[in-house]
């Protein structure tokens, strides 16, 4: 039914409209992963993410944090980020 309703769109108004393609949360985070991978393909620290992600005004505030969420936010997306680089990303070219 949506295939049908984008060409029907598309044969009355000559483009695609653009609620008939809503936005995929998943792509973002796609997106952040696949430029975590690069960063730390070429070299990047932990510490270096986090300013390229958060600032460096923040990073210099929290990053010492005993809290450590800062710190932790961002291995948890390097190790993401590696496991999607190790074959993950079969899964989201899979995901219906």
């Amino acid at each position: 039914m949506l295939s049908l309703q984008r060409l029907l769109a598309l044969h009355r108004h000559g483009r695609f409209g653009k609620m008939l393609y809503p936005r995929d949360p998943a792509i973002a985070r796609g997106v952040v992963l696949l430029r975590v991978h690069d960063a730390l393909s070429d070299g990047a620290s932990l510490r270096d993410l986090a300013c390229a992600m958060v600032g460096g005004d923040v990073v210099e505030q929290d990053w010492g944090d005993p809290s450590d969420s800062l710190r932790s936010r961002i291995r948890r997306l390097a190790r993401q980020a590696r496991e999607m680089a190790l074959g993950g990303y079969k899964e989201l070219l899979l995901r219906k």
